[in-house]
């Protein structure tokens, strides 16, 4: 029953989730600072008015109060924008400069007497029938 256990935790897809969550916690102490830090300091600056919190209105003695939801959904909009603008955008232009690949050798070339598509290795062109050189 160990040895099964054992395999189960080596498993390449637990191991990975394993990092995948460590490294997502140290993460999100960097995308929670980039957000506390600096951009909601912008935003107060924009605004003038850092936190939204004491805004609230009474229904029959009732408090609805809509500035927390105005803080929760800037807070998302702003860790969202930031993830996307500073994670994101990065990191797939990171994947695609690795993912560029030589471009493919021709397999058609110009018939130079019809200037027809040919195969690379024909030896006379299927158009105009003239002998090709190469």
């Amino acid at each position: 029953m160990l040895k099964d256990f054992k395999t189960f935790v080596l498993r390449g897809n637990v191991v990975d989730l394993a990092v995948g969550v460590v490294v997502g916690a140290a993460f999100t102490s960097i995308v929670n600072s980039l957000v506390k830090d600096i951009l909601t300091p912008f935003v107060a600056a924009v605004v003038r008015q850092p936190d939204f919190s004491g805004l609230y209105f009474t229904i029959n003695h009732s408090r609805f109060m809509y500035g927390n939801f105005i803080n929760a959904l800037l807070s998302f909009l702003i860790v969202s924008f930031a993830v996307y603008f500073f994670v994101v955008t990065p990191i797939n232009a990171l994947v695609a400069r690795s993912r560029r690949e030589a471009p493919a050798d021709p397999t058609t070339k110009k018939c130079p007497e019809c200037l027809s598509e040919i195969p690379v290795s024909a030896k006379r062109c299927a158009f105009c029938t003239s002998q090709l050189n190469s």
